[in-house]
């Protein structure tokens, strides 16, 4: 029976407070945000709307699922401390970090972009989650990313980049608190390169240095110094690493290591102001590599649109005069940006395919990671729009406004959360309907049963899951708008920490309608 408080259950209570801070905000007349660039202060407009505060909060409590180690203020009945000895034959403390998905892997190459993904989302929309109770939360999930990929990198040429065994660890059905299979070690080094992996978790670094920058200087400081050399490590040694260790092509190939370098080097010169980083990006290296001119999708994977759109905030609040307003290189990456953006927007003629439900759709496995992550980057390309006071986007002759990439941001979220044709929410515990049979171990087994390797019954059963894997993201509907709620149907109905990054970033942007600052420095 769940606890109780004040006539109703925790997560009852849980929603209550999330009413009561999104009624406190509205008495508000104006929420401001002060820029830093002079101190000058503007208005933030618009307060949180109750939907999406709600369904951030959801969202958010799927990192406390995901943890893997000694948990500090356990908010999950059915979790408990896992994992304790992972990194002990390196004598490295990798207890920390978070499970990849359904299974107890931990994969550092989507582990960093789920860092790199909740830093941007915090540094774009930090007030708007200030203001729905939920930046505490969000930053809980980012300490414990950080302090995972920072033990996870003991020395310049070395990072531990995977725990466990996919291929043993896929064959167990078993809650964490109680698996006892082996969990090796796989790193990179100057003889085994990573430069993809190397790349992204120097992102993750220096994003999350700009987040701890103003609470937690000498702890900024430190993920400062680990990007920079982590940064040097993937351009000097260079090699996917997917072709270092071909038998991890299986889970998460990496297509190129290139736009990780570029993708680094563009959070690296928002943390550090060096131009030589954005030199690296808009000279040779991105001539080479981010196929500009050549619009395409955000993903773990491929990370050239959202380095288009992390360039070009550096476009949109440049002064014409200024050098960097004159980046011939930085205006290749804003013209890609704005090609992306028609992309996405319905009434373009390049407009992409969509379900008869309005679902942006690229690919059927984990079919949400698409169009969770393209409405994202349209919101914050929105708010540079709308910041900048430079609102029209041309795609074909047609002109489009900020608001209409917020129309479009707010009707993926929107199929998300319910409206679609099944009439489901595909965000675990949020709305009346939603994935009972989300297929996740912890989640699927009672919290009092030590299954051993062989939990296969759990798996293979009908009933609902015991326990609720609130927050998941699951992957999603196919092409024509159809969902098959069964714990076997890995393509649609497994959750992933990733993916729980993206939705986050996404219902942060939307929580109020919110302006950017000019500078994330």
């Amino acid at each position: 029976m769940a606890a109780r408080c004040c006539g109703c259950s925790v997560r009852c209570c849980c929603w209550l407070l999330v009413l009561t801070l999104v009624a406190l905000a509205v008495t508000a007349t104006v929420v401001f945000v002060r820029y830093r660039n002079g101190g000058q202060v503007f208005p933030l407009p618009g307060v949180p709307d109750p939907k999406y505060a709600e369904a951030l909060a959801v969202a958010l409590q799927f990192f406390q699922v995901q943890k893997s180690g000694k948990l500090v203020r356990n908010e999950i009945p059915w979790r408990g401390d896992s994992a304790l000895d992972d990194g002990e034959e390196a004598k490295l403390d990798l207890s920390k970090g978070m499970y990849d998905a359904g299974d107890h892997m931990k994969f550092g190459f989507t582990l960093a972009f789920t860092g790199t993904m909740l830093s941007w989302s915090v540094l774009e929309y930090g007030d708007a989650m200030r203001a729905a109770g939920q930046r505490d939360a969000a930053m809980d999930a980012l300490g414990w990313i950080m302090d995972f990929l920072v033990n996870a990198h003991p020395s310049d040429d070395v990072l531990y980049i995977q725990v466990g065994d996919p291929k043993a660890d896929h064959k167990c059905w078993e809650r964490p608190e109680t698996m006892s299979e082996k969990r090796p070690l796989t790193k990179i080094t100057t003889k085994s390169p990573g430069s993809d992996v190397a790349a992204e978790t120097a992102a993750a670094m220096a994003a999350a240095s700009l987040v701890y920058k103003p609470i937690n200087g000498t702890y900024s400081s430190s993920l400062l110094d680990h990007a920079q050399r982590l940064f040097a490590f993937a351009d000097k040694y260079r090699g996917s690493y997917t072709r270092t260790f071909p038998e991890l092509s299986a889970y998460y190939n990496s297509t190129t290591y290139q736009d990780e370098l570029l993708w680094a080097a563009s959070w690296l010169y928002h943390a550090t102001g060096n131009h030589s980083y954005l030199s690296y990006a808009t000279g040779k290296n991105g001539k080479e590599y981010a196929d500009l001119g050549n619009p395409r999708y955000f993903s773990w994977d491929d990370k050239r649109a959202g380095t288009e759109v992390l360039l070009s905030r550096v476009s949109f609040f440049a002064s014409d005069g200024s050098d960097v307003g004159q980046d011939e290189g930085l205006g290749s990456y804003k013209d890609t940006a704005d090609a992306v953006m028609c992309i996405l927007l319905p009434e373009s003629d390049t407009a992409a395919f969509r379900t008869e439900g309005g679902l942006l759709y690229v690919a059927e496995w984990n079919s949400l990671q698409h169009p969770v992550a393209s409405a994202f980057l349209a919101a914050v390309y929105s708010d540079y729009m709308s910041t900048s006071g430079k609102t029209e986007l041309t795609c074909s002759g047609k002109s489009f406004t900020a608001a209409d990439l917020r129309k479009f941001a707010k009707s993926q979220a929107d199929y998300v959360l319910g409206d679609n044709p099944m009439k489901l929410s595909y965000l675990v515990g949020f709305g009346d309907s939603y994935p009972q049979r989300v297929h996740h171990r912890g989640a699927s087994i009672p919290a009092d049963v030590d299954t051993g390797c062989d939990g296969q019954e759990w798996l293979k059963s009908p009933k609902p899951n015991p326990n609720v894997a609130t927050g998941a993201l699951v992957g999603g509907p196919f092409k024509n708008d159809s969902f098959i709620d069964d714990r076997e149907n890995v393509r649609q109905n497994e959750a992933t920490t990733y993916n729980s990054a993206l939705i986050v970033g996404l219902l942060s942007g939307l929580v109020s309608s919110s302006s950017v600052a000019q500078s994330l420095s």
